[in-house]
């Protein structure tokens, strides 16, 4: 078993039915996530019996990394073979003074949002604590400044809140200043799609920030666009965000892809502009990533910049996101592990 599987809490409880002393998990994990240690033997402030016991029970393990793509604007795509044969992609991509990671929760995705190539294969299995704990430990000991790995973002492959106990225990280890990976809470993003339910929970349970992949401004348009709109309709979505808990100076991120001809019109804009009034927000657009297997096109550049200005006008901090990863499919929604299709 991978000891990341294991919280703290679990940790102790092992230990102490071997009577071995609790402030021992402490130590342990800290040789995990601060020392980046991949054998127990290297941990040398514990006794050689605790030492070999641990070796006989668990491992330290590393992702299997079967692929690694770079793209021309410096993104590097990962492909991670998990031990039952499944796949998963996370993506580091490189900002003018850091790295954000953008990582999965999920092999594939049951949310089937048509503008998104991880559905097109469906829903496989939740990712497991030390496989979503993994991405990122493992991607940060490679880089030659693992400083520079600042932001986290739960936007690769999957829901993150339809794996909910082990996404929140994984970011309690990527954000423990302690023992942890030692993230700022700040610097993680939790990306969904609108699952009301676990909303509050987030909120309650971290700290973490919050986007919600919004992406239309009526629930016509939204039902066509993403199915879960017809269990949580934007009225609903909405009101959850109005009654999130947000921590001090902190904004909800809603994300709206941009595509041509389905919600990029003037009146979609001041319809936003409408139902987000009541939530304390921000707006990153996304020009759509065409690719081949969907009919969906990207606006032209001056309806994009007309649809940010109508927001702007109404004093919302609106971003247009440039994609980066393309050439390599590694933008947002392009993320599918295709070698699963060839298992």
């Amino acid at each position: 078993m991978d000891i990341k599987e294991l919280t703290r809490e679990q940790l102790i409880a092992w230990l102490g039915e071997r009577d071995i002393a609790s402030y021992r998990a402490e130590q342990i994990l800290k040789w995990i996530y601060l020392r980046q240690a991949d054998t127990f033997d290297v941990m040398t402030d514990l006794g050689k019996e605790v030492r070999e016991l641990l070796s006989s029970c668990f491992t330290i393990s590393c992702l299997e990394t079967v692929r690694i793509q770079t793209s021309q604007d410096g993104s590097r795509k990962y492909l991670f073979k998990l031990d039952d044969g499944e796949h998963i992609e996370s993506v580091l991509i490189p900002e003018k003074d850091h790295y954000t990671l953008c990582i999965s929760s999920q092999v594939g995705c049951a949310q089937g949002c048509r503008f998104c190539l991880t559905a097109r294969d469906g829903f496989r299995r939740n990712l497991t604590r030390g496989e979503i704990i993994s991405q990122v430990r493992d991607i940060r000991n490679e880089l030659e400044d693992s400083g520079w790995l600042t932001n986290i973002v739960f936007m690769g492959m999957g829901e993150p809140l339809a794996n909910y106990k082990n996404v929140i225990n994984a970011i309690a280890v990527i954000t423990n200043n302690d023992f942890g990976l030692r993230f700022s809470n700040r610097k993680v993003t939790v990306s969904t799609a609108g699952m009301i339910p676990r909303l509050s929970d987030l909120g309650s349970d971290t700290k973490v920030s919050l986007a919600v992949s919004l992406n239309a401004s009526d629930n016509r348009t939204r039902n066509k666009l993403m199915p879960v709109n017809r269990k949580y309709p934007l009225d609903k979505l909405l009101e959850a965000c109005r009654n999130y808990r947000l921590p001090p100076g902190r904004m909800i991120t809603f994300e709206y892809i941009l595509i041509k001809g389905i919600n990029d019109s003037q009146r979609d804009a001041e319809r936003l502009v409408k139902l987000l009034r009541p939530v304390k927000s921000k707006v990153n657009l996304i020009p759509f990533n065409e690719h081949e297997e969907s009919d969906f096109r990207r606006p032209e550049t001056p309806v994009i910049y007309k649809f940010q200005e109508i927001l702007s006008k109404n004093n919302y901090t609106v971003i247009i996101r440039r994609s980066k990863g393309e050439d390599i499919s590694a933008a947002c929604g392009q993320l599918r592990a295709n070698v699963m299709r060839d298992a």
